[in-house]
Protein backbone atom coordinates (compact mmCIF):
# COMPACT_ATOMS: atom_id res chain seq x y z
CA UNK A 1 0.00 0.00 0.00
CA UNK A 2 0.88 3.56 -0.74
CA UNK A 3 2.17 5.82 2.11
CA UNK A 4 -0.05 9.21 2.51
CA UNK A 5 0.80 12.76 3.06
CA UNK A 6 -1.76 15.02 4.58
CA UNK A 7 -0.79 17.49 2.64
CA UNK A 8 -2.26 18.02 -1.06
CA UNK A 9 -4.61 19.72 -3.34
CA UNK A 10 -7.03 18.73 -6.20
CA UNK A 11 -9.91 20.93 -8.00
CA UNK A 12 -12.63 19.59 -10.42
CA UNK A 13 -15.21 21.21 -12.29
CA UNK A 14 -18.75 19.31 -13.86
CA UNK A 15 -20.38 21.25 -16.46
CA UNK A 16 -24.55 20.74 -16.88
CA UNK A 17 -25.71 18.03 -18.91
CA UNK A 18 -26.44 17.99 -22.63
CA UNK A 19 -29.94 18.34 -23.32
CA UNK A 20 -31.68 15.54 -25.36
CA UNK A 21 -31.07 17.73 -28.36
CA UNK A 22 -27.71 18.51 -27.72
CA UNK A 23 -27.84 22.13 -26.70
CA UNK A 24 -26.58 22.57 -23.36
CA UNK A 25 -29.10 23.30 -20.48
CA UNK A 26 -28.99 27.35 -19.32
CA UNK A 27 -27.84 26.29 -15.58
CA UNK A 28 -25.23 25.98 -13.48
CA UNK A 29 -21.90 24.47 -13.63
CA UNK A 30 -19.86 23.71 -10.24
CA UNK A 31 -16.09 23.87 -9.15
CA UNK A 32 -14.56 22.04 -6.20
CA UNK A 33 -11.63 22.68 -4.00
CA UNK A 34 -9.76 20.28 -1.45
CA UNK A 35 -6.70 21.66 0.19
CA UNK A 36 -5.56 19.50 3.31
CA UNK A 37 -3.05 19.97 5.87
CA UNK A 38 -1.50 18.21 8.80
CA UNK A 39 -3.76 17.15 11.83
CA UNK A 40 -3.79 14.62 14.66
CA UNK A 41 -7.77 13.75 13.52
CA UNK A 42 -9.87 14.47 10.42
CA UNK A 43 -11.00 17.97 10.56
CA UNK A 44 -13.68 19.05 7.57
CA UNK A 45 -14.66 22.63 7.26
CA UNK A 46 -17.00 23.27 3.79
CA UNK A 47 -17.15 26.93 2.34
CA UNK A 48 -20.94 26.34 -0.12
CA UNK A 49 -23.70 27.97 -1.35
CA UNK A 50 -26.56 28.07 0.54
CA UNK A 51 -28.34 26.24 -1.93
CA UNK A 52 -26.16 23.21 -1.56
CA UNK A 53 -25.90 23.06 2.01
CA UNK A 54 -28.60 19.94 2.01
CA UNK A 55 -25.78 18.02 0.41
CA UNK A 56 -23.22 18.34 3.43
CA UNK A 57 -23.99 15.10 4.93
CA UNK A 58 -23.24 13.61 1.68
CA UNK A 59 -19.90 15.64 1.17
CA UNK A 60 -18.53 14.45 4.48
CA UNK A 61 -19.20 11.20 3.94
CA UNK A 62 -17.99 10.57 0.77
CA UNK A 63 -14.25 12.23 1.98
CA UNK A 64 -14.77 10.67 5.43
CA UNK A 65 -14.45 7.41 3.78
CA UNK A 66 -11.13 8.01 1.68
CA UNK A 67 -9.30 9.72 4.47
CA UNK A 68 -8.99 9.34 8.16
CA UNK A 69 -6.68 11.92 9.03
CA UNK A 70 -5.66 15.71 8.36
CA UNK A 71 -7.48 19.39 8.43
CA UNK A 72 -9.46 19.66 5.00
CA UNK A 73 -11.27 22.15 3.41
CA UNK A 74 -14.10 21.95 0.73
CA UNK A 75 -14.85 25.27 -1.17
CA UNK A 76 -17.94 25.19 -3.76
CA UNK A 77 -18.39 27.48 -6.26
CA UNK A 78 -21.33 27.60 -8.60
CA UNK A 79 -21.91 29.66 -11.49
CA UNK A 80 -25.05 30.15 -13.51
CA UNK A 81 -25.26 30.71 -17.82
CA UNK A 82 -26.63 33.68 -19.04
CA UNK A 83 -30.04 32.50 -18.94
CA UNK A 84 -29.64 31.12 -15.59
CA UNK A 85 -27.94 33.94 -13.85
CA UNK A 86 -30.70 35.04 -12.12
CA UNK A 87 -33.63 33.12 -9.39
CA UNK A 88 -36.97 33.00 -11.29
CA UNK A 89 -39.39 34.18 -8.29
CA UNK A 90 -42.20 31.88 -7.48
CA UNK A 91 -45.74 33.26 -7.67
CA UNK A 92 -46.00 32.27 -3.54
CA UNK A 93 -42.44 33.69 -3.13
CA UNK A 94 -43.17 36.87 -4.41
CA UNK A 95 -47.06 37.16 -2.18
CA UNK A 96 -45.19 36.63 0.89
CA UNK A 97 -42.51 38.82 0.23
CA UNK A 98 -45.82 41.33 -0.50
CA UNK A 99 -47.52 40.45 2.87
CA UNK A 100 -44.44 41.09 4.81
CA UNK A 101 -43.58 44.35 3.39
CA UNK A 102 -47.01 45.19 3.74
CA UNK A 103 -47.16 44.58 7.79
CA UNK A 104 -43.38 46.17 8.09
CA UNK A 105 -44.84 49.24 6.56
CA UNK A 106 -47.89 49.13 8.81
CA UNK A 107 -45.41 49.49 11.47
CA UNK A 108 -42.52 51.53 9.93
CA UNK A 109 -44.40 54.14 7.36
CA UNK A 110 -41.16 54.95 7.05
CA UNK A 111 -39.01 52.23 5.96
CA UNK A 112 -37.70 52.33 2.45
CA UNK A 113 -39.59 50.06 0.18
CA UNK A 114 -37.98 46.97 -1.04
CA UNK A 115 -36.27 47.06 -4.43
CA UNK A 116 -36.00 44.60 -7.36
CA UNK A 117 -32.36 43.56 -6.66
CA UNK A 118 -33.57 42.30 -2.93
CA UNK A 119 -36.27 40.53 -3.76
CA UNK A 120 -34.34 38.46 -6.18
CA UNK A 121 -31.81 37.92 -3.47
CA UNK A 122 -34.96 37.23 -1.13
CA UNK A 123 -36.09 34.72 -3.60
CA UNK A 124 -32.68 33.42 -4.17
CA UNK A 125 -32.41 32.74 -0.69
CA UNK A 126 -35.28 30.63 -0.34
CA UNK A 127 -35.27 28.15 -2.94
CA UNK A 128 -33.59 24.56 -3.49
CA UNK A 129 -30.52 23.68 -5.90
CA UNK A 130 -31.83 22.20 -9.32
CA UNK A 131 -31.60 18.80 -9.15
CA UNK A 132 -28.72 18.57 -12.07
CA UNK A 133 -26.88 21.04 -9.52
CA UNK A 134 -26.92 18.28 -6.68
CA UNK A 135 -25.64 15.56 -9.11
CA UNK A 136 -23.24 17.68 -10.86
CA UNK A 137 -21.76 18.78 -7.30
CA UNK A 138 -21.47 15.43 -6.31
CA UNK A 139 -19.57 14.02 -9.52
CA UNK A 140 -16.93 17.26 -8.96
CA UNK A 141 -16.82 16.13 -5.67
CA UNK A 142 -15.88 12.65 -6.64
CA UNK A 143 -13.36 13.79 -8.79
CA UNK A 144 -11.44 15.84 -6.13
CA UNK A 145 -11.43 13.69 -3.64
CA UNK A 146 -10.01 10.87 -6.23
CA UNK A 147 -7.54 14.17 -7.29
CA UNK A 148 -6.61 14.92 -3.93
CA UNK A 149 -6.25 11.19 -2.65
CA UNK A 150 -3.50 11.19 -5.96
CA UNK A 151 -1.75 14.55 -4.87
CA UNK A 152 -1.64 12.96 -0.96
CA UNK A 153 -0.09 10.02 -2.38
CA UNK A 154 2.80 11.69 -4.81
CA UNK A 155 3.59 13.95 -1.62
CA UNK A 156 3.71 10.80 0.60
CA UNK A 157 6.50 9.33 -1.65
CA UNK A 158 8.74 11.87 -1.45
CA UNK A 159 8.31 12.12 2.56
CA UNK A 160 9.52 8.50 2.33
CA UNK A 161 12.51 8.96 0.24
CA UNK A 162 13.35 11.53 2.78
CA UNK A 163 12.59 9.36 5.77
CA UNK A 164 14.35 6.08 4.03
CA UNK A 165 17.21 8.69 3.59
CA UNK A 166 17.70 9.88 7.23
CA UNK A 167 17.17 6.21 8.41
CA UNK A 168 20.56 4.94 6.06
CA UNK A 169 22.14 7.93 7.96
CA UNK A 170 20.66 7.02 11.48
CA UNK A 171 23.15 3.51 10.92
CA UNK A 172 25.88 4.88 9.40
CA UNK A 173 26.04 6.53 12.72
CA UNK A 174 25.50 3.51 14.60
CA UNK A 175 28.07 1.99 12.66
CA UNK A 176 30.15 4.94 13.52
CA UNK A 177 30.15 4.53 16.62
CA UNK A 178 30.06 0.74 17.51
CA UNK A 179 33.98 0.35 17.18
CA UNK A 180 34.46 2.87 19.29
CA UNK A 181 32.24 1.14 22.39
CA UNK A 182 35.14 -1.19 23.36
CA UNK A 183 37.89 1.03 23.31
CA UNK A 184 36.08 3.85 25.59
CA UNK A 185 34.83 1.49 28.04
CA UNK A 186 38.57 -0.13 28.44
CA UNK A 187 39.78 3.87 28.26
CA UNK A 188 37.38 4.77 31.34
CA UNK A 189 38.01 1.79 33.11
CA UNK A 190 41.57 2.06 33.14
CA UNK A 191 40.99 6.28 34.39
CA UNK A 192 38.92 4.61 37.13
CA UNK A 193 41.23 2.32 38.23
CA UNK A 194 44.23 4.27 38.39
CA UNK A 195 42.34 7.00 40.52
CA UNK A 196 41.60 3.87 42.44
CA UNK A 197 45.12 3.41 42.76
CA UNK A 198 46.05 7.12 43.66
CA UNK A 199 43.64 7.19 46.50
CA UNK A 200 44.52 3.58 47.76
CA UNK A 201 48.35 5.11 47.94
CA UNK A 202 47.45 8.57 49.52
CA UNK A 203 45.20 6.19 52.44
CA UNK A 204 47.25 3.18 52.26
CA UNK A 205 49.34 3.59 55.64
CA UNK A 206 46.37 4.26 57.78
CA UNK A 207 43.70 1.90 55.96
CA UNK A 208 42.22 -0.57 58.16
CA UNK A 209 41.23 -2.54 55.07
CA UNK A 210 43.45 -5.27 53.49
CA UNK A 211 45.32 -3.82 50.38
CA UNK A 212 43.89 -7.12 48.59
CA UNK A 213 40.38 -6.47 49.56
CA UNK A 214 40.75 -2.61 48.73
CA UNK A 215 42.26 -3.57 45.11
CA UNK A 216 38.83 -6.38 44.67
CA UNK A 217 36.49 -3.37 45.49
CA UNK A 218 38.37 -1.36 42.96
CA UNK A 219 38.21 -3.92 40.48
CA UNK A 220 34.54 -4.05 40.93
CA UNK A 221 33.56 -0.44 40.81
CA UNK A 222 35.44 -0.30 37.47
CA UNK A 223 33.54 -3.33 35.94
CA UNK A 224 30.18 -1.67 37.28
CA UNK A 225 31.51 1.90 36.03
CA UNK A 226 31.75 0.23 32.81
CA UNK A 227 28.74 -1.41 32.39
CA UNK A 228 27.20 2.04 33.20
CA UNK A 229 28.70 3.93 30.35
CA UNK A 230 28.26 0.80 27.46
CA UNK A 231 25.74 2.32 25.17
CA UNK A 232 25.66 -1.35 22.83
CA UNK A 233 22.08 -2.08 24.28
CA UNK A 234 20.83 1.74 23.04
CA UNK A 235 22.74 1.07 19.91
CA UNK A 236 20.70 -2.34 19.45
CA UNK A 237 17.45 -0.88 20.45
CA UNK A 238 18.13 2.25 18.12
CA UNK A 239 19.09 -0.45 15.23
CA UNK A 240 15.74 -2.57 16.11
CA UNK A 241 13.63 0.51 15.92
CA UNK A 242 15.00 1.36 12.32
CA UNK A 243 13.58 -1.93 11.33
CA UNK A 244 10.67 -1.25 12.03
CA UNK A 245 10.25 2.14 10.48
CA UNK A 246 11.98 0.60 7.43
CA UNK A 247 8.86 -2.44 7.13
CA UNK A 248 6.33 -0.02 7.94
CA UNK A 249 7.26 2.91 5.27
CA UNK A 250 7.31 -1.03 2.70
CA UNK A 251 3.84 -1.95 4.20
CA UNK A 252 2.52 1.36 3.76
CA UNK A 253 -1.12 2.57 4.46
CA UNK A 254 -2.04 4.61 7.52
CA UNK A 255 0.77 4.73 9.81
CA UNK A 256 1.63 8.12 11.08
CA UNK A 257 0.84 7.52 14.87
CA UNK A 258 2.91 4.58 14.76
CA UNK A 259 6.04 6.49 12.89
CA UNK A 260 5.46 8.90 15.63
CA UNK A 261 5.78 6.69 18.33
CA UNK A 262 8.80 5.18 17.07
CA UNK A 263 10.38 8.46 16.39
CA UNK A 264 9.93 9.21 20.31
CA UNK A 265 12.09 5.83 20.96
CA UNK A 266 14.61 6.55 18.97
CA UNK A 267 14.88 10.34 19.84
CA UNK A 268 15.00 8.19 23.44
CA UNK A 269 18.10 6.09 22.95
CA UNK A 270 19.68 8.97 21.73
CA UNK A 271 19.38 10.57 24.53
CA UNK A 272 20.74 8.01 26.77
CA UNK A 273 23.64 7.42 23.76
CA UNK A 274 24.29 11.40 25.22
CA UNK A 275 24.46 10.93 28.76
CA UNK A 276 26.26 8.11 29.01
CA UNK A 277 28.66 8.93 26.66
CA UNK A 278 32.19 9.06 28.12
CA UNK A 279 34.12 10.18 25.09
CA UNK A 280 33.81 13.18 22.91
CA UNK A 281 33.56 10.85 19.42
CA UNK A 282 30.10 9.60 20.82
CA UNK A 283 28.80 12.91 22.11
CA UNK A 284 29.18 14.12 18.62
CA UNK A 285 27.67 11.13 17.29
CA UNK A 286 24.93 11.56 19.62
CA UNK A 287 24.41 15.10 18.58
CA UNK A 288 24.11 13.82 14.90
CA UNK A 289 21.69 11.57 15.48
CA UNK A 290 19.20 14.16 17.27
CA UNK A 291 18.97 16.28 14.26
CA UNK A 292 18.49 13.28 11.63
CA UNK A 293 15.69 11.93 14.28
CA UNK A 294 14.15 15.47 14.84
CA UNK A 295 14.36 16.33 10.48
CA UNK A 296 12.27 12.51 10.54
CA UNK A 297 10.13 13.79 13.09
CA UNK A 298 8.98 16.64 10.61
CA UNK A 299 8.20 14.69 8.08
CA UNK A 300 6.53 12.28 10.18
CA UNK A 301 4.11 14.83 11.06
CA UNK A 302 2.82 14.90 7.44
CA UNK A 303 2.29 10.92 7.03
CA UNK A 304 -1.30 10.21 7.57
Amino acid sequence: MPVYSMTGYANSVAHPPKAEDGSSTPQASVSVELRSVNGRFLDLSMRMPEELRGLEPQLRELIAARFKRGKIELRINSQREAEGALPQPQPEQLNRLASLEAKVLTWLPKAAPLSVHEALNWCKSGAAAPAHLDSATLEAAQACVDGLAESREREGEKLVAILTERIGRLRELADEAEPLLPAVVQRQQQRFLERWQEALKTSGANASVPQDALQERALNEAAAFAIRIDVAEELGRLRAHLEELTRLLKKGGELGKRLDFLIQELHREANTLGSKSAALELTNISVEMKVAIEQMREQVQNIE
